[in-house]
């Protein structure tokens, strides 16, 4: 009868298992496995200690210490190999369950879970800390980070983001849960290091990409990382979220914030030093005079799918961001300095270099309609949530002189002196004098009615308190005003546009004429250029008419019935009589 094998004991198991995790020997160099490390220091350490040379979780820190501080030049850098420790620790985790013994089971199941939240833990300490463990290669500090974005862009990829040209993160695998756990149980003073640099690196891979740029998978990936408290506490707590400096402009607030280069992505053309790559109006247009309609609708198409993609996806992001009471109050201060920085698109001519592009603000426009879409119902059920007082009294926006006042002076100064009296407590004393300035300043303005109300405004303004103001208040009047500096001025850059093209037409054909007359190699050349011309702006002509014309759900929601019903709602809000404020 054969001899039985001998059992393994509980001990020898073990070691078995985090010797395969770890790829690391500390009872000699490995022969066949060219990946496994000898930790020869930290076993002659073991030995000294009157151990038995075999991991255990009581090693098991220790060990995973020595690997990564060790010189080992043809070891896996560190996020590599940490990485491939959590794989490994699955993969063994899996494999016990098989066992019959429950006790050995739990037990051997205990330490490839041990193993793999000390491979996450030391991934977020590496990225944090990239010099903490010196001798990690290519895999180190900002590779280290970079590595990560392309494992998330990886996890979030489809099989569409080939679409613009380039799949993100290609050849990167991430181990099942790794994220999660890497994000979802960490603190944030663990994850600000690593956090910064990843949203940096997540607002450069959609800088200057075009509706038909790969967008999507940093989109997706951005969705990912709100979706975790503490990555979108850190998003809003970022350097970048807000731009700050006396040389932030509108358009570098559009360039340096984290969300400014994803709202930059549309069809619309834009200045020539900062235009998107593919060329939306050259790849979809190509030749427009002889484009076939079916191709014509077909480009319109998948315009409006990839735009429709972007504006959910980024509602979603501001969605999910508003519902954290973390993060909502960053996300309406953002919105505000958007608009802030970028007053002077109200102006008849727009520097393109000081102010965000058209494009911006029309997808901007789009994804704050999605915004408001909950409480601007046909009945308008929410409308005692907007107070018009909120030009006079909100500290976020610069409106007092953009909005006419639906009232006389006569009337607007009635109210602004019942809503100063009401602010003073009732006291005589502060009644008499808000009387006696009132009386100054109609002296000195020449007892000009306008000029005292003017006046009377600002100091109620001024005087006005914290008046809390509903988001759905806010948000109407953010989506008011990105609207009048998106879409309204899109339009009127599209009329302009319309006006350009008439005039080379008109001019080429005059060219044409002339040449049947005779012709000459100037001629001949500016006929060259205008049919170049022509044909460029045809192509932005029919880029407008496919991101705004052609949109049922965008345009629909700024057509004039919904502005209308706006307007008599704001109008009818506030009749002017004792107490109450004059329409806006």
């Amino acid at each position: 009868m054969a001899a039985q094998k001998p059992r393994r004991t509980p001990a020898e198991i073990e070691d078995i298992i985090l010797r395969k995790i770890f790829v690391v020997s500390l009872a000699g160099a490995a022969e066949g496995d060219p990946r496994v490390v000898y930790l020869e220091m930290t076993a002659a350490e073991v030995l000294s200690e009157g151990k038995p040379l075999m991991l255990s979780s009581d090693l098991m820190e220790r060990v995973l210490i020595d690997r990564l501080s060790g010189d080992f030049p043809a070891a896996e850098p560190p996020f590599q190999y940490l990485v491939g420790c959590y794989r490994r620790a699955q993969e063994e985790g899996k494999k016990v369950g098989s066992m019959k013994d429950p006790v050995v089971r739990s037990q051997m199941e205990s330490a490839a879970r041990q193993a793999r939240k000390l491979a996450v833990s030391y991934c977020r300490i590496h990225l944090g800390n990239p010099d903490m463990f010196g001798h990690g290669g290519g895999g180190g500090g900002s590779g280290g980070v970079a590595q990560l974005l392309d494992m998330i862009f990886s996890e979030v990829g489809s099989s569409l983001d080939a679409f613009g040209g380039n799949s993100l993160g290609s050849g990167q695998s991430c181990p099942p849960g790794f994220l999660e756990e890497f994000f979802k149980e960490s603190d944030m003073d663990s994850l600000e290091p690593i956090m910064k640099e990843l949203y940096e690196r997540l607002r450069g891979s959609v800088i200057r990409v075009s509706a038909l740029g790969n967008f999507q998978q940093p989109l997706r990936a951005l969705l990912m990382l709100v979706n975790y408290p503490n990555c979108a506490k850190l998003l809003v707590n970022h350097p970048n979220w807000i731009p700050k400096g006396n040389y932030v402009t509108g358009r570098v607030f559009e360039t340096t914030s984290i969300l400014g280069p994803f709202f930059h992505v549309s069809a619309l053309p834009d200045y020539v030093i900062f235009k998107s790559e593919p060329d939306v109006g050259h790849q979809c247009f190509p030749d427009p005079s002889n484009r076939r309609p079916a191709d014509m609708l077909s480009s319109f198409t998948t315009i409006r799918t990839v735009m429709n993609i972007l504006y959910d996806g980024l509602e979603e992001v501001l969605r999910t961001l508003l519902k954290n009471v973390d993060t909502r109050e960053a996300v309406l201060e953002f919105l505000a300095e958007m608009i802030n920085k970028n007053i002077s698109r109200s102006r008849m001519r727009v520097d393109p270099l000081s102010s965000a592009s058209s494009g911006t603000f029309v997808t901007l426009g789009a994804v704050m309609l999605r915004l408001c879409e909950p409480f601007l119902d046909a009945t308008l059920s929410k409308r005692d949530k907007i107070d018009p007082r909120y030009v006079l009294y909100n500290k976020r926006l610069e409106l007092r002189q953009l909005t006419a006042m639906h009232a006389s002076s006569e009337e607007v100064a009635a109210w602004v002196d019942n809503e100063c009296n009401a602010t003073t407590d009732g006291g005589q004393k502060d009644g008499e004098e808000n009387r006696a300035k009132q009386s100054q300043e109609a002296t000195t303005s020449g007892n000009s009615a306008g000029n005292f109300s003017q006046s009377r405004v600002r100091s109620l303004t001024n005087s006005g308190g914290d008046h809390k103001h509903s988001f759905i208040c806010e948000c109407f009047f953010m989506t008011a005003r990105i609207l009048n500096l998106g879409i309204i001025k899109a339009l009127a850059d599209f009329k302009h546009l319309i006006q350009e093209l008439s005039r080379c037409e008109e001019d080429l054909s005059t060219y044409k004429a002339m040449r049947e007359q005779g012709s000459s190699p100037q001629i001949e050349q500016d006929i060259v250029r205008l049919e170049k011309e022509i044909e460029i702006l045809s192509q932005e002509r029919l880029c407008y008419e496919a991101q705004i014309l052609r949109r049922e759900r965008f345009w629909g929601s700024v057509r004039p019935p919904w502005l209308s019903n706006i307007s008599v709602m704001m109008l009818r809000r506030w009749p002017v009589d004792a107490g109450k404020a004059p329409g806006v």
